[in-house]
């Protein structure tokens, strides 16, 4: 294959996906010269049930391409065929003659006579894709264990400290009720012990002065009574 020509799997590519800056394929000499492009409808992809909806991510097409280049099957095939088949592309033919057509170019070019070249050589890419896809899967299995695992456990250890935290709120409020009843206690004994205190300061004065003032007015008494 010439440097400056297109790669084979993006040759392939460019039939299941347009790409922008896609060049035109060249034609066989054996083909009329084009006519205006007839734009045909294209079939959606099957994506399986169950898995999540997506969108065709560039960096899996570049993987796809370079991973059909690398394995391309020796002598003509399933990969030659369709480049073949994308030189029709804009000859106004309908879909069937593509595919005739593609076959007649084919059978010449390789020397092919059995269609069962194309879909054996073409099950056996698939099977190339489906094992690079068990491949990702099991990266994919081994990253959530890993990256998601460890997220996981360390949701399960945060949660388990909320919930330790939570107790221990608990029983703090528990303990600040339990002192708010103390304190109310506390106070209403403060308060009588302050009461008795009070008033037994105020009878020993009471009393005290009345002593004083007995002695006092003895002493006068003395004074007067006795020169």
């Amino acid at each position: 294959m010439a440097a400056e020509e297109k790669s084979i799997g993006r040759k392939l590519l460019s039939f299941f996906i347009t790409e922008e800056t896609a060049t035109p394929a060249n034609t066989s000499s054996l083909m009329p010269p084009p006519i205006p492009k007839v734009e045909k409808t294209v079939e959606p992809a099957i994506i399986p049930q169950g898995i999540e909806k997506g969108v065709v991510d560039k960096k899996f097409i570049d993987h796809f391409v370079q991973l059909l280049e690398n394995s391309n099957l020796k002598g003509p095939d399933y990969f030659e065929y369709m480049q073949a088949l994308k030189g029709l592309t804009g000859l106004g033919l309908s879909e069937e003659k593509q595919f005739q057509a593609a076959w007649a170019s084919f059978k010449v070019m390789g020397g092919i006579t059995d269609v069962a070249v194309l879909t054996d050589t073409a099950k056996q890419y698939i099977g190339i894709l489906d094992t690079d896809r068990q491949g990702f899967l099991k990266d994919v299995e081994n990253a959530v264990s890993q990256k998601v695992g460890g997220l996981k456990n360390d949701l399960k250890k945060t949660e388990e400290e909320n919930e330790n935290i939570a107790k221990q709120i608990i029983d703090l409020q528990r303990k600040i009720d339990e002192n708010k009843i103390k304190i109310n206690k506390l106070t209403d004994d403060i308060s009588e012990q302050s009461g008795k205190i009070t008033i037994n300061k105020s009878n020993y004065e009471t009393t005290y002065h009345t002593f004083v003032e007995q002695i006092k007015g003895d002493i006068a008494k003395i004074v007067a009574y006795l020169k």
